[in-house]
């Protein structure tokens, strides 16, 4: 979701516990062993008496003092996994304060007052930047090499600034599609085109998606080949969505929402018909099927997938919509980065996030896992999963503050016939002048 949204809602470590070769035991936290860098623009120096060698047997071993933010919910699971990494990294002898502050607060409190905050804590990818403009997070280097692959190459780009990862990817936060198996076939429900073209029945709905949200429509623009602030979606100046590509997603939508078999989700309309069986497909989130409410209401016809793909000028186009993570962080001012940046890998590593999917069902990022049988039975995690592969890691500059309403706003316009196919271009220029508009104090 957008900032605010992702906020709302919303494993890899030096020491994968066996699961990693050469990263664990003695010698995971030791300044031979481990590949690290120059924190870059964090506003503080990394402490070199917290680089210890415990690769010597008879290694010093450096007492530390670490605080963590977890969620209410991930209160007792988080004490035992820092427990863990006590026994895991002989190097340290830590000590744990656990306090309960939650992805949607760890920003607006770290900025509040850094020096109260927690060393290691959650927060949203997409807010990475601003912590980084603010020089209060440090930057996550040690045994970076052994890290990066484990997780998607989107979530790595989600949690990276200037070629530096500042975040461990713990779960994702995007949008995918559910459907009825009863309506349609998993082969079917791979393009937009199959599913428009079905007879559902009179009384029912081929379809439905939230084109008056900000959050959901650019995936139409992704996937016409535009752009949101360049390739790398760190460009202040550039907005390719009032080129021929951009007219070509606007006409689409336009007639999506003009063809009887589409309804517009609002209000939880979809939600209702799809529970009633008077909808085929509907584009959400893991929330919602919070309870299990579609589970329970569908039951074995209950699916769940990638979005589909649209047919642009002949071309089959991928549907893709905005990702954000929760991600562990370390606060800039640590009085041990090392061992901060070996307990965030820790705390994200691919043990954690399956114990974590088991006991709280927060999804996984780690690639291993999203083949695993513990998951192969949840259709719902399975389709987030699914789908961040095609997402685009949502913009996190400063400038995204002005994306949100107009585009809003340019939603709406098409769902009440204002914006048509005789002034999408002027549309859209509006558009893209507003987004790249000077930002305003």
């Amino acid at each position: 979701m957008k900032l605010k949204k992702a906020v709302a809602l919303l494993c890899t470590t030096g020491m994968l516990m066996g699961v990693l070769s050469g990263c664990g035991g003695s010698d995971a936290g030791s300044a031979s062993s481990t590949t690290t860098q120059s924190p870059a623009d964090t506003g503080s120096s990394q402490d070199s008496a917290d680089t210890v060698d415990a690769g010597n047997s008879g290694g010093e071993v450096e007492k530390v003092s670490l605080k963590i933010w977890a969620p209410e919910e991930e209160q007792e699971l988080t004490q035992k996994m820092c427990e863990a990494f006590n026994e895991a990294h002989p190097e340290f002898d830590c000590t744990f304060e656990i306090a309960v502050v939650g992805n949607d607060e760890s920003i607006n409190k770290l900025e509040t007052d850094p020096d109260l905050a927690a060393d290691v804590f959650l927060c949203p990818s997409g807010g990475l930047s601003q912590l980084k403009d603010a020089g209060l997070i440090y930057p996550i280097t040690a045994n970076i090499d052994e890290v990066k692959p484990l997780y998607g190459e989107g979530a790595i780009d989600a949690c990276t600034r200037d070629d530096y990862l500042y975040g461990i990817p713990q779960s994702p936060n995007t949008f995918f599609m559910y459907y009825n198996k009863s309506m349609y076939t998993d082969d079917e429900v791979k393009s937009l085109e199959t599913m428009m073209a079905k007879d559902l029945g009179s009384d029912v709905y081929n379809f439905s998606y939230t084109v008056h949200d900000s959050w959901y429509l650019e995936a139409f623009f992704y996937a016409a080949g535009c752009t949101l602030f360049g390739p790398d979606g760190e460009d202040p100046t550039e907005c390719s969505w009032a080129s021929a590509d951009g007219v070509d997603a606007v006409n689409y939508v336009i007639n999506l929402v003009n063809n009887p078999k589409y309804i517009e989700d609002r209000d939880g309309v979809a939600g209702s018909l799809f529970k009633e069986g008077k909808l085929g497909a509907l584009c959400s989130g893991t929330w919602a099927d919070d309870d299990g409410a579609f589970t329970d209401a569908l039951g074995d016809d209950l699916g769940a997938c990638a979005l589909p793909t649209i047919n642009l000028n002949g071309k089959d186009c991928q549907l893709s919509n905005f990702a954000d993570y929760r991600c562990y962080a370390v606060k800039s001012s640590t009085a041990h980065p090392m061992a901060a940046q070996l307990l965030a890998e820790y705390l994200g590593n691919e043990e954690n996030q399956l114990q974590r999917y088991k006991e709280c069902k927060v999804s996984p990022t780690c690639l291993s896992l999203q083949e695993s049988p513990e998951l192969a039975d949840d259709v719902v995690t399975c389709g987030l999963l699914a789908q961040t592969q095609f997402a685009t890691p949502q913009p996190s500059i400063s400038q995204i503050s002005n994306y949100w309403t107009p585009v809003a706003t340019l939603g709406e316009s098409i769902l009440q016939g204002d914006v048509n196919s005789t002034n999408i271009q002027e549309s859209l220029n509006t558009v893209v002048d507003t987004i790249l508009s000077t930002l305003t104090e």
